[in-house]
């Protein structure tokens, strides 16, 4: 029952990660340098998944833009829009039974980042001939997630979505895996949650309520879901340090008076100027401009942004933003299109700030 389909989520809000996604898809922001969906994709390939369906928002193109049909990883890639807005991910799901039919298929939250890889869950998947596969994890707060529910000899009996008191620290982590028709007939059989929502997680309850096989295996290594910032940071932080020394490659100018320690890699056009310090792990994109400053570790720089005087360090900058001033910066993301200066008379503050903005001085 190999397994060729998967579905992978390029909608939603993203409310949490305000302002930086009322102007760019969630699913874009960088991690490493590399689009989060990117990272999503790569995973599925791995695994042996040759089809992959992403729903999108109503209206959307942003994404199929910086995605594209999937030749780039030798697949193919068809956008499907949910519609009659948010109503949960199980809903994603049914919106693209007509693609999936009677075939198993894998389900991906495309916010989940992890180190290890998917063959593992797949060949348990396939050799123990379940009709679900849940990939768990281990959290410091399960109450954000889906947890399973075990009884006294270990066996899944349940998953319960967010619980007030969770029995144990183990989450569902947004990576499943279903067998032929499954799904959709579970889906007949659910009800919105008191959310208003439908479920994933009273998918899994309905197949182990109903005798259907639900296996689960613990994934190994770290996993991060980025629904919020520290999440994203911290995912920004374990990608970076993960990655091989080859993928730190130097194509910029480096100033010989420039201080270099750790993995770092300078994009094509980019100028390390006199006075700059970096600390790796770093990733610093093409056409960039480093003077008087220090970064690291833990950052990365988008294409086209200058950085003065500043320093910087467990951050994610993204392109064409201006930073001119000294001052820390750390923990930060920051969007497209920034200008951060020093003011030169010191009379007052002014700022020209869009909604939902949180700046600490």
């Amino acid at each position: 029952m190999n397994i060729k389909k998967a579905i992978l989520t390029g909608g939603g809000r993203a409310t949490r990660l305000h302002p930086i996604t009322t102007t760019v898809n969630k699913h874009l922001l960088p991690l490493a340098n590399k689009p989060m969906m990117f990272h999503a994709i790569e995973k599925a390939v791995d695994a042996g998944i040759s089809e992959i369906f992403i729903n999108v928002n109503p209206g959307e193109t942003e994404l199929q833009k910086y995605i594209g049909d999937g030749g780039h990883w030798g697949i193919d890639i068809t956008y499907f829009e949910q519609t009659g807005g948010p109503q949960g991910i199980a809903h994603v799901v049914n919106e693209a039974k007509e693609f999936i039919g009677d075939d198993p298929f894998m389900f991906y939250l495309s916010d989940n980042i992890l180190l290890g890889g998917l063959k593992d869950l797949v060949d348990e998947f396939n050799s123990k001939k379940h009709d679900c596969m849940l990939a768990l994890s281990e959290v410091p707060d399960p109450e954000r997630f889906g947890v399973p529910i075990f009884c006294e000899k270990g066996t899944l009996i349940d998953v319960h979505e967010k619980p007030e008191n969770p029995p144990n620290n183990f989450a569902v982590t947004g990576i499943y895996l279903y067998g032929p028709k499954v799904f959709f007939e579970a889906y007949k059989n659910i009800e919105p949650s008191h959310r208003g929502e439908y479920e994933i997680s009273s998918i899994h309850s309905h197949f182990l309520k109903n005798g259907l096989s639900v296996g689960h295996k613990e994934i190994t290594g770290w996993w991060k879901d980025t629904g919020k910032p520290k999440d994203m940071l911290l995912a920004n932080k374990l990608l970076l340090e993960q990655l091989e020394e080859t993928a730190f490659p130097n194509h910029g100018s480096i100033h010989k008076d420039a201080k270099i320690f750790g993995k770092v890699r300078i994009g094509i056009g980019s100028q390390v100027g006199a006075g700059v310090t970096i600390e790796g792990p770093v990733i610093i994109a093409e056409n960039c401009m480093l003077e008087d400053c220090n970064i690291g570790p833990a950052v990365t720089i988008g294409n086209g942004t200058e950085v003065k005087k500043a320093r910087i360090d467990n951050s994610i900058i993204l392109e064409n933003t201006t930073i001119d001033t000294s001052v820390h910066i750390t923990g930060s993301i920051i969007g497209k299109n920034v200008v951060i200066k020093e003011k030169k008379e010191q009379v007052g503050k002014q700022m020209l700030v869009g909604d939902k903005t949180m700046i600490e001085l």
